[in-house]
Formats: C-alpha cells, structure tokens, sequence
C-alpha cells in the first residue's frame, strides 16, 4: 500500500497541468533523451555485432578454422595424406583437407590480373568451405576430371568482373618457376578452362582468389606430390586456439599451426575497439538525459515545496518522501528505454532486411551495413539507462527531505 501511495504521487507529479507547463515539457526532453540514448545504443551495437559475424561467416566460409603448415618451409608437406588421415581421429576435428597457395597470374579475358590460387581436392574442400559449395555460376565437373585438358579453374566473382573471363573460356596461369637464372626466376605458363564462378560474400576473397584441382597446381609449379597446408575444420570455433595445441602435439614439432583467430587478428581486435569506443560515446547521451531529469526534479521540488510540507505533516516520513521522487526518474528511465528498445530493435529490423544503408564492397568487403541487434544487449541497455535516470535522482530527493513543513506552513 505504502509504494503505491508513492508511485500514485509521483506518478500525478509527472503528469501535464496548465499552471506548469514548464515541468512535463521538461518531463517529455528527458524521456526523449533517454529514449535517443538507448536506441542510438541499440543500432549502433547491432551495426558492430552485424560487421562482426558477417565477416566471420564470410571469411569462414572461404578459410579453414586452423591450418597446419611447416614451422619453415622448405619441400612441403609430403606425407600429407597419412597426416590428414591421422588428424581426421583427432576429438573435436570434423573435416580435414589439403591445400596448396600459390601466387599468379592470369592471363586472359580483358586484362590479367594477380591472384591467390589455391590447389585444393575438390570433395575435401566442399565439405570444408561455403565457396565451392554455391556457385554463382558454372560447376566443379571439370576440377573433379583428372583427364581434364586443359584442368578447370573457379574464380571469384570479382575476379570474372574485373577481367572477363567468363565460364567456358580458356585462360593462361603464369608461375614463378624453381629455377634461378641470371635474369631471375624461371617462369612458366599453364592452361586452364574456367568452368565455374564462387562468391563468399567477402570483398578480398571474391577479388583475389581461384581454385584448381591440387594436382594441376603440383604441376603447374613442377612439384612432387606434396602440399603446403593441410586445413581443418572443428565443431566448436571459440575453443579453436585449445584445438590448435593438440594438433602441434599430433603433427610432431616440424609443424606448427595457425587459427582463424590469429590470421584475423587486426580486423577482430578492430571491431572490439570500436564496440568499446560506440558504447563510451553514445553513452554519453544517457548523460545528457541524466541531466534533464536532475534538472527536471529539481524544479519540480522548488516547485512542489507546498505540497511536500503538507504531506509531511499529514504523517508521510521523509523516506516515503525520497522514494517518491526516485520513483519519478526511474519511471522517466523506464518509459525512454521502453520507447527507445521499440524504435531501436524495428529500425535494425527493417534497415537489415531491406539493406536500407549501402556501402562500397571495395573499401567495406560488404555491400550493405549488416544490422544483428541481440536481446541480451537491449537488455543491459535499458538496465544502465535506468540506473542513470535512478542516480540523476538522488540530489533532488535528498533536497525534498530537508523541507521544514513548519516553516514552508507558517504564512499559509
């Protein structure tokens, strides 16, 4: 009964009257200020966390979650095939797949261009990775032919953009070769057919990368039947370091190995920096609202002295008193959190599923802002805006306990 006497005054304080028009309209920039705080939290967080994994689901779509290479490398990795039978046994390890990287460049189409070629067995690499899996164009017929003359090629799809090189057309790959001369590296010149376009979704690797059987990549460079990774994909990726340590134990000490963690360092570290540096700024909008509701109950207590000395003399005790103003921010706090999650988490809906904001792929890797609001950050959200709205109260609620009813009465 006692906090409903509270919350029914505090409440009735809030509420607009003709004689204090000053105090709501007051009363309403707080809410707003709130509101405009939580929502900007609330798009700006879901713009990180939607960057965040939509890279990570791009990159892992085309990158294996750990790789296994030599700690110097020399001659490759020649006895890969009984390695990769030995890590498939391996807990926590769901697919394994050899690789072959090698820089070159393709000639053909309209211009050449420089790329990333990556030998790869075709059945391994689909189980392994997205970009094989759905193709843009073409199929992976002529990658699994090992009688394919010339043996097909997949490129990205900026690659096909950039240069023309469209499905069915003949085109060189040009190596850098073993052999040192006096005018530097040999060179050689292989043909391919591309017979299929891959598109992960990630700028860089759309750009810069093709695929081709691992054998014709062996040959092309005139070497044995060796690899120079052996990738591998696990069922829990945060656990991927821990994973990392027991296939070093596996392979002996000549290897060592990489994470998708570790190969992405800059780009992750990147997007904590910038979730900390958004949380601190727009955080600062809470504060401004924090001020208007100090602001506003302050007046309202310079305003209301009258009716604060005749409760007091009616039997309300100075607590009842404190609450009952603490009780007016913490509505203030809760209705702007309540407007700004609604406007928040519709405006992230909607901007994500009509890609509302578009962004240049060249400089972005993505062609749209991704937009991933969490529940559980709306949550903490609306909580430290409550708090703050709670803590911009404490001053006027202590000024209202210190009202002498006597004399505020005395010339009434």
């Amino acid at each position: 009964m006692k906090s409903r006497f509270e919350l029914f005054v505090a409440g009735r304080y809030l509420r607009a009257r003709r004689k204090e028009a000053v105090i709501p309209v007051i009363t309403a920039i707080s809410v707003l200020g709130v509101a405009a705080g939580v929502m900007a939290l609330v798009i700006a967080l879901a713009v990180n966390n939607g960057f965040k994994n939509t890279l990570e689901r791009n990159l892992l779509g085309a990158m294996a979650h750990i790789n296994v290479m030599e700690k110097e490398p020399l001659y490759g990795i020649e006895n890969w095939r009984d390695m990769a039978a030995r890590l498939r046994k391996l807990p926590h390890v769901t697919d394994v797949a050899p690789a072959i990287y090698t820089p070159a460049l393709l000639v053909g189409g309209l211009q050449p261009k420089y790329v990333v070629l990556k030998g790869v067995d075709v059945d391994t690499e689909v189980a392994m990775t997205d970009s094989l899996r759905h193709l843009k164009a073409g199929s992976l017929d002529r990658l699994r032919d090992p009688n394919a003359n010339p043996p097909g090629i997949v490129l990205g799809s900026g690659i096909v953009e950039d240069t023309a090189m469209r499905t069915n057309s003949r085109i060189d790959g040009v190596f850098q070769g073993a052999e040192l001369t006096p005018m530097g590296p040999t060179m050689s010149r292989r043909p391919f057919r591309v017979s299929g376009v891959f598109e992960s979704g990630f700028f860089e690797i759309d750009d810069n990368w093709a695929y081709a059987p691992i054998t014709a990549v062996q040959k092309a460079l005139e070497l044995p039947d060796v690899v120079n990774q052996i990738e591998l994909k696990v069922d829990d990726l945060n656990r991927a370091p821990e994973i990392a340590a027991q296939v070093e134990k596996a392979v002996g000490p000549k290897y060592t190995t990489t994470t998708w963690m570790e190969r992405n360092r800059q780009l992750l570290d990147a997007l904590k920096m910038e979730r900390r540096v958004t949380v601190i700024t727009i955080g600062l909008i809470e504060l401004v609202a924090a001020l208007n509701i100090l602001i506003t109950l302050v007046m309202m207590v310079m305003e209301k002295y009258r009716d604060i000395a005749v409760l007091m003399s009616m039997g309300a005790r100075q607590a009842q008193i404190r609450r009952i103003f603490m009780l007016q921010g913490v509505l203030i706090g809760m209705v702007g959190s309540a407007i700004g999650l609604a406007v928040g988490y519709t405006l992230c809906y909607f901007a994500d599923k009509y890609r509302l904001v578009p962004l240049d792929q060249t400089v972005y890797s993505l062609s749209f802002v991704p937009f991933e609001p969490r529940p559980y950050d709306g949550i903490w959200i609306a909580a430290a805006a409550v708090l703050v709205s709670f803590l911009a109260t404490i001053y006027p609620a202590r000024s209202a306990t210190r009202i002498a009813p006597a004399e505020v009465l005395r010339y009434e």
